[in-house]
């Protein structure tokens, strides 16, 4: 099958959307399918173009038998509302040759990544040109969001906030299918006009395999210097607004007197620069710079306790990614989230749950389990249970492919077809590439100036 995926954020970034964007990509050309990428150069969490591409600039390039095309991008060196919204506007525009060079590639699904809806007027105007279903993947309620956070101004009753989501939910109502990565987050787009038939549940996944308990202490206890009895507490992962990460400073902080527990903070985003210079001064604090995948499994193994903090405005908007590495790692988890939620609902069964922006209930939440070792190991391996069991790729792939088999079919009728011509079952990724690209092997070329 023939699919475009169309999102901002894709690989080699290695947290957030564009890891899973990625990884999608990857394991259905793997399946057989034929993939082809259209997304900006890689920015994210840093918030400035990595090493090796350029902002302005359209490129095209080959990752793991993906073939990918770059638009340019405009990444603001701070974030706020307007700078936001031009910068996700950037995208949408300079990626709109791309989409009419593609459309002769007749897809036969168009899938979208939200963030940013920006670019859903597009992705439907090419799976009508192209015949293709359309399909949107909702990873954030970046509407909701840019409201609840301050990002836009004059809330959800205002003027702007009544024409914001009825564009959002026109635009919804739209797609052939409307996935998101929690039943919570479904049901928030059913409430929002999605027709409950073409809603479906495609959480994040993670590699039991790649992220695992290990049987030995991680190397980074080791390389920080920290005591071997000493209980680690981890945050890794963006620093960013949403993450309300000020809190685990301040946690740091009425905790230094505690010198059995060590605090390790690992990643980087727009809120990264405060957390560095308020740990500065504490003996019990480490902050690391964001580390590379291949040491994403030692990483995870250094903390006793997780910690996932939640500004209590964003707690309902959004599943955060990190999680899935939290639980695989088979280490206890406590998250800040309100009941309801699918965060509270995830965790509350695996890990200890406290209300967002409540610095006090979480530093006790932290000293609870830090005297608990037993404690800490039995919720470790409700979490891990709960990983393979529910979070592996096979599982959430199978309701991709069926999903997406269905629009192939659906596809094929509409144009009167009696019949798609099946993918060959055992494609590999190189086959995959040769059949979308002529037989050839593309390398990065930079095609044109913008």
């Amino acid at each position: 099958m023939r699919i475009l995926i169309y999102g901002l954020n894709y690989a080699p970034e290695v947290t957030g959307v564009g890891k899973y964007t990625a990884e999608m990509a990857e394991l259905l050309v793997a399946h057989g399918h034929d993939v082809r990428v259209i997304c900006a150069p890689p920015y994210y969490p840093q918030w400035r173009v990595h090493e090796g591409y350029r902002a302005g600039r359209y490129t095209r390039e080959t990752l793991r038998g993906v073939s990918i095309w770059r638009a340019p991008l405009w990444v603001p060196a701070q974030q706020g509302g307007l700078k936001r919204i031009v910068h996700l506007a950037s995208f949408a525009l300079s990626s709109l040759p791309l989409l009419a060079r593609l459309a002769a590639w007749r897809p036969q699904a168009v899938m979208l990544i939200a963030p940013t809806l920006f670019c859903a007027p597009g992705a439907l105007m090419l799976a009508r040109a192209a015949g293709a279903k359309s399909w949107l993947h909702i990873q954030d309620f970046e509407v909701d969001a840019a409201f609840d956070l301050g990002l836009l101004k004059g809330g959800q009753e205002s003027r702007l906030g009544r024409m914001a989501f009825a564009a959002e939910r026109w635009i919804l109502r739209r797609f052939d299918v409307v996935s998101s990565i929690s039943t919570r987050m479904v049901e928030r787009a059913i409430d929002k006009g999605v027709d409950a038939s073409r809603a479906v549940c495609l959480p994040n996944w993670v590699d039991t395999r790649a992220i695992f308990p290990l049987p030995y202490p991680s190397a980074f206890r080791r390389r920080l210097g920290i005591p071997q009895d000493n209980t680690v507490v981890l945050y890794s992962g963006n620093m960013g607004a949403k993450q309300g990460i000020e809190i685990l400073a301040d946690v740091a902080t009425a905790l230094a007197a505690r010198t059995d527990i060590s605090f390790v903070f690992c990643g980087d985003g727009a809120a990264r620069r405060e957390l560095v210079a308020r740990c500065e001064p504490l003996s019990n604090c480490h902050v690391l710079p964001l580390q590379p995948v291949s040491m994403l499994n030692e990483l995870l193994n250094v903390a006793d306790i997780h910690v996932l903090p939640q500004r209590n405005d964003a707690a309902d908007l959004v599943m955060p990614s990190k999680l899935t590495g939290m639980l695989a790692s088979g280490r206890a988890v406590v998250a800040m989230a309100r009941p309801g939620t699918s965060l509270f609902d995830v965790v509350s069964n695996h890990g200890i749950v406290v209300p967002p922006e409540d610095g006090q209930a979480l530093a006790a939440a932290i000293v609870e389990l830090a005297g608990d070792p037993a404690r800490r190991a039995t919720l470790g391996r409700a979490a891990r249970r709960y990983a393979k069991r529910t979070l592996s790729p096979q599982a959430i792939f199978e309701v991709l492919e069926a999903k997406l088999a269905g629009l192939a079919d659906g596809a094929a009728r509409q144009a009167g077809e009696s019949h798609v011509e099946p993918q060959p079952a055992a494609m590999g990724a190189a086959s995959a590439q040769q059949a979308g690209n002529g037989g050839s092997t593309l390398q990065e070329v930079e095609q044109s100036d913008v």
